[in-house]
C-alpha cells in the first residue's frame, strides 16, 4: 500500500508530514511517498532522522500557496506538490493522496486528473464529528456552495457507503441537517431532498437539527457546502472556546487548582475526542481516487491519521461500492416531487 503525500503544502512546511509519514509507516505498515522539492524534504528527512525504506521522495518544483487561486493551479502548477501527488493516484504509482495543503487546490486537482466517479454530478468532503456515542461524519463541508436536492441524495449515497466503511455497520442512519424535524421545515431543497431520501434504499431518520448533530441520532448527516462548512468552523470554535473557558475556570479558583489532579484524565480524554487530529482528514468522495483533505494547520499525528484513513479507505475500497451505489441508484425510477 502506497500513500503520496503533499508534505510541502501545510502551513507548517514539511517537518510535520514527514514525522506523520514516519509513524504511519511504523504504526500501519504503509509506504509513504512525499511530494515535493526534492532538496528541501532531503534536508529535512535528515534533520529528523527519517532513515524508514518505507518513506521515499518524488520530486515537484511548485508548491500552491494557501492564498492562491485553485484554478490557475490547473494552468500554471502543473508540476506543485498537490498535482504531482494526485497524478500518481491516476498513473497507479499511490493508491491514495493526503495534503494538508490548499483545499481548493486538493479539488481542483482530484476533478481534473481524478476525475467524477460515474454518475456523480459534484464530490463531496465528508468530515467526522464527535458524538455522546461515537462519532458522526457530516458532508458536504466546503466542496460545494450551492446545492440541489439532487445533489444531497447523492451526498446521502456516498455518506452513507463511507459510513459503513468507518463504523463497521451494515445500515448507517442517514439525518438531513435542517431547522426542524417536521419534513414541511426547510428550504425548498431540503424539502424536495426529505422526499428523495425518504423514498430511498438508506435509513433515512429524518430531519436532523442542528443541535442534535452531536447527540448521536445519526451517523451521517448530509447538508450543502455552505452550511456544512459554517457548522464545521463553529464547531471547531466553540471545542476550542469551551477548553480555554474550562483550564481558565480550573486555574483562576483555589479548588480547581486543587481538583486539577482528579480530573486532568477525564479532561485528556474529553480533548482527544474533540481534537481533529484524532480524525487525520477528510475524503472528497466521488471522485475516480482517494483523496484525503487535511488541516493546513495539521500536526504530525493529524498526518499519521489521515494516513491510516486513506489506507482503511483504499483496503475497503470504498470508492468502488459508491460508484456501485450510485449506479443502482440511478437505475430507480425517479421520486416524483
Amino acid at each position: 500500500m502506497k500513500i503520496a503525500l503533499d508534505a510541502v503544502g501545510g502551513d507548517h512546511g514539511p517537518a510535520p508530514c514527514i514525522e506523520g509519514a514516519l509513524q504511519a509507516a511504523r504504526e500501519s505498515d504503509v509506504a509513504v511517498i512525499l511530494v515535493g522539492d526534492e532538496t528541501t524534504l532531503k534536508k529535512e528527512c535528515a534533520r529528523l532522522g527519517c532513515a524508514d525504506d518505507r518513506i521515499s521522495i518524488q520530486h515537484a518544483s511548485q508548491v500552491v500557496a494557501m492564498h492562491e487561486s485553485p484554478a490557475s493551479m490547473a494552468r500554471k502548477k502543473r508540476d506543485s506538490s498537490i498535482w504531482v501527488a494526485t497524478e500518481m493516484v491516476k498513473n497507479g504509482e499511490a493508491d491514495a493522496v493526503v495534503s494538508p495543503g490548499n483545499t481548493g487546490a486538493s479539488m481542483v486537482a482530484s476533478f481534473f486528473v481524478l476525475g467524477l466517479t460515474k454518475g456523480v454530478e459534484r464530490p463531496a468532503i465528508a468530515t467526522s464529528l464527535p458524538t455522546v456515542t461515537g462519532q458522526a461524519i457530516i458532508l458536504d463541508v466546503g466542496a460545494n456552495v450551492d446545492c440541489n436536492a439532487k445533489d444531497l441524495h447523492q451526498f446521502a449515497v456516498m455518506g452513507n457507503e463511507y459510513g459503513k466503511h468507518l463504523f463497521n455497520k451494515p445500515d448507517p442512519r442517514v439525518g438531513l441537517l435542517s431547522i426542524g424535524e417536521e419534513d414541511s421545515k426547510g428550504n425548498e431543497v431540503t424539502k424536495e431532498a426529505f422526499k428523495l431520501l425518504k423514498a430511498s434504499s438508506l435509513n433515512f431518520v429524518g430531519n436532523v437539527e442542528g443541535r442534535e448533530v452531536y447527540s448521536g441520532i445519526a451517523d451521517v448527516v448530509v447538508c450543502d457546502g455552505f452550511i456544512g462548512n459554517v457548522a464545521l468552523k463553529i464547531s471547531e470554535g466553540v471545542a476550542e472556546t469551551i477548553s480555554k473557558l474550562l483550564l481558565k475556570e480550573i486555574a483562576g479558583s483555589f479548588f480547581g487548582r486543587l481538583s486539577y489532579p482528579l480530573i486532568a484524565g477525564p479532561l485528556r480524554n474529553l480533548k482527544r475526542r474533540i481534537d481533529y487530529a484524532e480524525f487525520g482528514g477528510a475524503p472528497l468522495l466521488g471522485v475516480n481516487g482517494i483523496t484525503m483533505i487535511c488541516h493546513g494547520r495539521s500536526s504530525a499525528k493529524a498526518i499519521k491519521n489521515a494516513i491510516r484513513r486513506a489506507k482503511g479507505m483504499a483496503e475497503g475500497r470504498v470508492q468502488d461500492l459508491i460508484q456501485r451505489n450510485i449506479e443502482d441508484s440511478l437505475a430507480r425510477p425517479p421520486v416524483q416531487l
